[in-house]
């Protein structure tokens, strides 16, 4: 369960006790790695730690924690250095619920939140995951998915008339640690089969259990089949069926 005690103290320690006093121009890209990389490890000696020619984002009791908000693709050297050696954690923040907030570059006014009709779940790590598809047995690689309630800092300097379509994140400031799903062994992805499913499902119907697109099901699919979560016993039609492997 999250620590709100120490998330709140993470928050402070990064962006100070009341947001609305901060300029524009000292919000930073990488809110969310900070404020994240202070609540799984609040002393600083920890942090930024040279280990194999790289550097941790986190290293305390021979362990190594490393925030990464997206690429996964980009940490396979990383983790071709550090597995060998030491457990390692990949925390990966998904925004749950989103609140949008326009800036305006040249007077820095900014408008009022408004809340995104769109809605994270765990699943959106897996497009992530299929980057290191190779490193997923690894028994010293460990994930955890970080939901999280963030206010979207976004600059008006879009293509179109209003200025919206195509503009640029600027940053993005978590009001909430909300949940965490921890994937330490092959047998933790069942949590991600929904419970009503029958063997003998597709694709699509894993889709619509989950509530998430086809293609992101599919990549789901992908994953858990490799892991040995799921096996596929047939076809029908294009798509495969599967059955929930008994561990």
């Amino acid at each position: 369960m999250p620590e709100n005690a120490a998330f709140e103290a993470a928050k402070r320690k990064i962006i100070g006790v009341d947001r609305q006093r901060l300029g524009v121009g000292t919000l930073s890209e990488k809110t969310v790695h900070a404020i994240l990389k202070n609540y799984y490890e609040p002393d600083e000696g920890h942090q930024e730690i040279p280990i194999e020619k790289y550097i941790a984002d986190i290293y305390a009791h021979g362990e190594i924690i490393e925030i990464q908000t997206r690429q996964f693709d980009k940490m396979r050297t990383k983790l071709s250095a550090f597995l060998p050696l030491y457990p390692v954690t990949i925390v990966y923040p998904v925004p749950r619920e989103k609140w949008i907030i326009w800036i305006d570059e040249e007077s820095g006014e900014l408008s009022k939140k408004r809340k995104s009709p769109a809605k994270g779940n765990p699943y959106l790590v897996f497009p992530e995951l299929y980057k290191i598809k190779m490193f997923l047995k690894d028994p010293h690689l460990r994930i955890r998915i970080a939901m999280l309630d963030m206010e979207e800092y976004k600059l008006l300097n879009g293509w179109s008339r209003d200025r919206k379509k195509g503009a640029s994140r600027y940053d993005r400031i978590p009001t909430q640690l909300v949940q965490e799903y921890e994937i330490q062994r092959p047998e933790d992805f069942l949590q991600f089969v929904p419970l009503e499913l029958e063997n003998g499902f597709t694709s699509r119907e894993f889709a619509a259990a989950a509530h998430i697109p086809l293609s992101l099901a599919q990549i789901v699919l992908n994953i858990l089949h490799y892991m040995g979560t799921v096996i596929r016993t047939g076809k029908k039609g294009q798509h495969y069926l599967y059955e929930i492997e008994e561990q």
